[in-house]
């Protein structure tokens, strides 16, 4: 294993020192594993708390900030933060006006996420929770709460954070971080593995000349293992999967995100945002605001994302109101 750490014990601490010493404008540790922005929300906005495992930045700690989230529980590399951490999260974005969790559906967060709810329901704090779940390959359709919560969280805490900061109340967050979710899709293609600190190995294994189509950010089991393919080949496929789940007509606009799942860099990523554009347009599906680049990872393994989101005028709005955290920005509106 070569990484630059000190311990694996103590990897997340230090991570997370280092964020909130590079990013002091954005980014405070009031407590140990809990963070919230520096400089804290007007009183009476909605709250926004995320949660989930280290190892994916900027998901999920990078997207506090003005027009995102509020605070995030962060746990051990691929683990669920504790119930006390979501709960102190919670109550420190609380404003006056409730708090939404909104963060990726796995067993682990839902189940603490649950429970700290329901002790902070105990002392009068009004909470609500969404689930994203957005990864085609990790259930068919039909049971689609099955499904893991990937990328698509990048565009659900922009949305909310944009509808919270509109002045919206806690039902109408809720709804909008809801219609957010439920129109992204994505799907993921794996490289080559990660290694997760306290473990010390690999995190699975693929041939030198292998690729995984539909593989988890955790390293969960895809669709097909297969020989390389071309870049066109393979965003050709995940395009086709994509919109046989969510069908696209001529005139939606669809936001996209081409992420990187850790090593590989922006020149891979944009040959491949250049045939998701040949696709879409070709079809007259018109792009709006789109993200090419790191926006949730899985610590140093190779491959990437793709995330379609469907526009609608409520949610295009959102997507470009003003947003700042150390990893996104958004100034206000652009094409």
């Amino acid at each position: 294993m070569k990484k630059i750490i000190n311990s694996s014990v103590d990897f997340v601490d230090e991570m997370l020192d280092g964020l909130c010493s590079a990013h002091p404008e954005y980014y405070a540790q009031p407590e140990r594993r809990v963070l919230v922005r520096s400089v804290p929300a007007r009183d009476g906005k909605v709250g926004i708390v995320t949660g989930g495992g280290s190892g994916h930045l900027p998901i999920f700690a990078g997207y506090v900030g003005p027009g995102l989230l509020d605070g995030a529980a962060i746990g051990d590399v691929f683990a669920s933060p504790s119930s006390d951490q979501i709960r102190k999260a919670i109550k420190h974005a609380e404003r006056g006006a409730g708090v939404l969790c909104l963060y990726g559906n796995y067993g682990g967060d839902v189940m603490n996420f649950d429970m700290a709810c329901e002790m902070l329901e105990l002392e009068g704090l009004r909470t609500e929770t969404v689930l994203v779940a957005d990864d085609v390959a990790s259930a068919p359709l039909a049971e689609a709460a099955k499904r893991r919560g990937v990328a698509g969280m990048v565009y659900a805490f922009k949305i909310a954070g944009a509808a919270a900061d509109a002045g919206g109340d806690l039902t109408a967050v809720t709804a909008a971080a809801r219609k957010a979710a439920e129109s992204c899709r994505s799907i993921g293609v794996a490289l080559s593995p990660c290694i997760v600190p306290q473990a010390g190995k690999p995190s699975f294994t693929l041939g030198e000349d292998e690729i995984e189509m539909g593989m988890g950010i955790h390293g969960e089991r895809g669709i097909w293992r297969n020989r390389l393919r071309s870049a066109d080949e393979i965003v050709d496929e995940m395009v086709a999967r994509l919109r046989e789940d969510m069908p696209l007509a001529s005139g939606q606009r669809v936001s996209v995100l081409v992420n990187s799942l850790g090593a590989t860099p922006p020149e891979e990523l944009y040959v491949a945002f250049r045939r998701v554009r040949q696709i879409l347009e070709a079809d007259g599906i018109r792009i709006v605001m789109p993200l090419v680049g790191r926006y949730a990872t899985s610590m140093e393994m190779a491959g990437m994302s793709l995330t379609v989101m469907a526009l609608d005028d409520e949610l295009e709005t959102w997507l470009k109101a003003p947003a700042a955290c150390a990893f996104w920005q958004v100034a206000g509106d652009r094409a």
